[in-house]
């Protein structure tokens, strides 16, 4: 497989991930998914440092869609916000990937 195909399926996995996890979240919770409580408290750091790294992707894909709709935020904020997400979701995918191999080794 060649670099661009698994830098792709790694984008595919962070974001299957993320989505998942996100979604589990809001369904937990009745609200929807964002950086702020219940999310992130100050009170709970493990936590929201593991819901961050775990769904961050899709949080900050709802918090910059909100803002921008707000008008909060200009459409280039809006850009910056949705590669950093992808970054972000790519790296999720190739520790996912990573956890993934090991798996079998650990039953």
């Amino acid at each position: 497989m060649g670099g661009v195909a698994e830098m792709a399926f790694a984008l595919m996995a962070g974001i299957t991930v993320s989505g998942i996890v996100g979604s589990l979240m809001e369904l937990a919770t009745g609200r929807a998914l964002s950086f702020s409580e219940p999310y992130f408290s100050s009170r709970r750091i493990l936590r929201s440092i593991a819901s961050a790294a775990c769904a961050g992707p899709m949080m900050l894909a709802n918090d910059a869609i909100f803002a921008r709709r707000q008008g909060a935020i200009s459409t280039l904020y809006l850009g910056f916000c949705v590669g950093t997400a992808l970054v972000w979701a790519t790296a999720l995918g190739i520790v996912a990937i990573g956890l993934a191999g090991r798996l079998p080794g650990l039953l």
